[in-house]
């Protein structure tokens, strides 16, 4: 939004220089991007009198004239501008003047003619690229008045960036009444007094889109005289806010724009047929613009048309067959609201931006059209003659909006802004912002006017109130905050410890999609229901995962794509199991830690060689994580089958007596099926059955000596190591703290389906030295409950 300060000052007059004023919109959330001059530096350009004029006895194209420009003698001006005429008032550089650019005049000979200045075109003085003529001014202009004070050029230019919900400050009359309530002055606005119908001429309006345009006001024109000129005060000021003068007509519907903020358009009216249709396009129809192009319209693009086509794109661009030319005589000025959401969007898509259309896609205010009708009314007849006939108005009240009622409590403006304001002051600033108010037990009652149609909920209240009252009045507090520890339980095992615990191990954390491929799903899990998505992100993930697995193998086979040998990844996640039971959802989210390994065992190495991960790899990285629980003698590893798992290299875990998860090879049938190269090996458990650990109890350590007993015992070969161990410490044998497994042998000397256990025993006791017969006694317990539950016999 650009205006000029003296336009603004005539609205209001505040006591600030314009550093101060763009300094105080900025702060009010009215940014002011640039402040820029609205002519260049010249000095002794004069206002002239073409008194004498004839043409140049040694060149076609240029003109001797005499000008009066306020001084004893009139100055000889040789002038090659076609518009140079008798009696012309002109802008004059005299004898010292410097022109933009550094440009100075000085006396001359043009084809041996003496020539004492220089009458100036605008793009001469900087004003603009207008390089047709010299400026023509008004006959009531002072001759010999120094021109920028004629024109009040030593006036600067205001670039407002207007956030998109302050669409009321878009005119000038919003940027007046905004420095009004700051500064607590009264705004002066130049009076609108309705225009009497001279005639009673009209043409119907009809609303086929009522929610789109509610509003829509129409008026003809006759006798409009197009080719008068537009007066200079009007084509300067529109010039400082960036708009080029055209045609009267034009000139005022964009002067309204930019003092009222609202936009209008005219209509040759002798090219309407019938009545006037606010309606929306039919798909495909055609509409040749403005500016010549031809643009085919969808059926949700609002239009403005007669009886027989289209003749606008409402709220954004005017069609070339119905626009005012300097051939008419008679128009038709309309003036509507249309709701921003028919309008927003639109002009996009047709590669335009208009001032129209930036207006209508934020907001209009729903009121203003009567207004703006009689302001652009009274200044067409005042510019271009002619009559004015009756408004003709086309209504839906149901589709207007209406004024809101939005409540603000004491208590939350002072909270939010942290201060305390007295409520005298907040209703004085409402009132000044033109909010009706009303205030009881520490509660507002506000009245939202029209124009502010992005006030909606109280925070937009409290918005306005700070802003007024000034951000820079509210002092900064640092924030205060009672910092407590969180409490933790000891006996909780984090999930990031058992993370980091596998990590360090050299595992890679992933974090895979809790969506998998339903067919690869099904491989390993052939017996588990699986929770499909109604509308999936593809086919391939359109399956709830009921384990880790499938995410962590397909990681598995991308990078073995890439060349990668050695793998191992880790995730903890949820997996999805549909459950009966489960009434709210049908499925049952239960956080899981899985891990893969893949390929080599270590890193080449020199001395190492190269081993291939294997089953005990795996069992190791799952042991080390039961450890942390402090209790890992409660878990045991059970032989068992699992559909996903090779049969003979897979076990399941129990916590005492419960499956909590399983370890062991990806069965060989689904490798390939997989696009897995080589034996991999996964491991999958229960979160909640590994994050409680056991707290350690502090104990003396004894300062007598150990002994050790190693036994080797003759078993089945079936017979698992496991349960040899866990029966020993079952029986709770005195003073035993030390079990080792340390040799298994099978071959000569041991019976066939039978193999040798090396078992090692470490006696201690905390407080004396132990005595033989207790050692003895200790290691026979051993031997006895081995043969009697096993039938273990002594190796010899």
């Amino acid at each position: 939004m650009k205006f000029s300060e003296k336009w603004l000052r005539s609205w209001v007059n505040p006591a600030l220089d314009q550093v101060a004023l763009a300094e105080q919109l900025s702060m009010a959330g009215l940014e002011v991007d640039d402040v820029t001059p609205v002519a260049e530096a010249f000095s002794k350009v004069v206002v002239g009198e073409v008194t004498k004029c004839w043409q140049h006895p040694d060149a076609d194209k240029l003109q001797v004239t005499e000008v009066n420009i306020g001084e004893d003698e009139p100055a000889t001006i040789v002038c090659g501008a076609p518009n140079c005429r008798l009696g012309l008032k002109v802008a004059v550089a005299t004898i010292g003047a410097v022109l933009p650019g550094d440009f100075k005049i000085k006396k001359a000979k043009l084809r041996g003619q003496p020539s004492h200045g220089m009458l100036c075109s605008s793009s001469e003085l900087g004003l603009n690229d207008d390089h047709d003529g010299i400026i023509e001014l008004p006959q009531d202009a002072p001759v010999g008045m120094d021109y920028r004070e004629y024109l009040e050029l030593n006036d600067v230019t205001f670039d407002v960036d207007l956030t998109p919900n302050r669409a009321d400050c878009l005119g000038l009359r919003g940027i007046a009444r905004e420095v009004g309530v700051l500064n607590r002055l009264a705004v002066t606005e130049p009076e609108i007094a309705p225009v009497a119908a001279a005639h009673s001429d009209e043409r119907a309006i009809v609303l086929d889109a009522p929610e789109a345009c509610p509003r829509y006001l129409g008026r003809v024109l006759h006798n409009v005289n197009v080719k008068a000129v537009s007066p200079l005060w009007l084509t300067e000021r529109l010039r400082r806010s960036g708009i080029r003068s055209i045609d009267p007509v034009v000139d005022v519907t964009n002067y309204v724009l930019i003092e009222l903020g609202h936009p209008m358009h005219a209509f040759d009216n002798e090219k309407l047929s019938g009545a006037v249709h606010v309606r929306m396009a039919n798909a495909d129809e055609k509409l040749t613009l403005l500016d010549g192009n031809e643009v085919t319209l969808q059926d949700d693009v609002l239009v403005i048309a007669d009886e027989e086509k289209p003749l606008a794109m409402a709220g954004i661009f005017g069609g070339e067959g119905s626009g005012v030319t300097e051939e008419s005589t008679s128009i038709f000025l309309e003036s509507a609201f249309f709701a921003p959401d028919a309008i927003a969007g639109r002009a996009r898509r047709f590669g335009l931006h208009t001032d129209a259309s930036h207006r209508y896609e934020r907001g209009v205010d729903p009121e203003l059209q009567r207004t703006a009708m009689e302001r652009a009314t009274q200044l067409i007849l005042d510019i271009c003659g002619g009559e004015a006939g009756p408004i003709v108005q086309a209504k839906e009240d149901r589709f207007i909006p209406q004024a809101q009622q939005v409540t603000l409590r004491q208590e939350r403006l002072n909270k939010v802004l942290g201060i305390a304001l007295d409520a005298n002051e907040v209703t004085e600033i409402l009132e000044r912002l033109g909010f009706g108010v009303s205030f009881a037990d520490g509660i507002w009652q506000v009245t939202v006017p029209t124009f502010r149609f992005d006030i909606s909920i109280e925070e937009d209240l409290i918005e306005e109130v700070a802003r007024i009252y000034g951000y820079h009045r509210i002092q900064a507090a640092a924030p205060a905050a009672q910092l407590r520890m969180v409490p933790r339980k000891e006996a909780q095992v984090s999930t990031t410890k058992l993370k980091r615990l596998l990590i360090d191990r050299g595992y890679q954390e992933a974090i895979t999609y809790s969506f998998v491929d339903p067919k690869h799903q099904a491989l390993l899990f052939n017996e588990a229901a699986a929770l499909t998505l109604p509308f999936p992100i593809s086919v391939e993930m359109s399956s709830m995962r009921v384990s880790l697995w499938p995410g962590l193998l397909g990681a598995v086979a991308h990078n073995q794509k890439r060349q990668q040998q050695s793998l191992a990844f880790c995730e903890t996640g949820l997996r999805f199991v549909p459950d009966e039971n489960d009434a709210e959802n049908g499925v049952r989210q239960e956080p899981m830690i899985g891990g893969v390994r893949a390929g080599k065992a270590f890193a080449e190495h020199w001395q190492e060689g190269e081993r291939a991960v294997d089953f005990y790899d795996v069992k190791g990285d799952v042991e080390a994580l039961l450890a942390l629980t402090g209790e890992a003698e409660s878990y045991t590893f059970v032989a068992d089958s699992h559909p996903a798992l090779h049969p003979g290299q897979s076990a399941a875990i129990f916590k005492n007596g419960k499956c909590v998860g399983y370890v062991g090879a990806v069965h060989p049938q689904f490798e390939k099926k997989l696009g897995l190269n080589g034996r991999t090996y996964v491991f999958e458990l229960e979160l909640a059955a590994i994050q409680q650990r056991a707290l350690p109890q502090a104990r003396p350590v004894s300062k007598y000596p150990s002994i050790r007993r190693d036994l080797a015992i003759v078993v089945p070969t079936q017979l698992a190591a496991g349960e040899v161990l866990k029966a020993i410490e079952n029986i709770g044998v005195n003073h035993l703290v030390g079990l080792n497994l340390f040799d298994v042998y099978e071959g000569s000397g041991v019976a066939d389906g039978y193999r040798s256990l090396a078992l090692s025993l470490t006696l201690q006791h905390p407080e004396r030295t132990l005595e033989d017969q207790e050692i003895n006694t200790a290691v026979k317990a051993v031997v006895d409950m081995l043969t009697n539950e096993f039938g273990a016999t002594l190796r010899e």
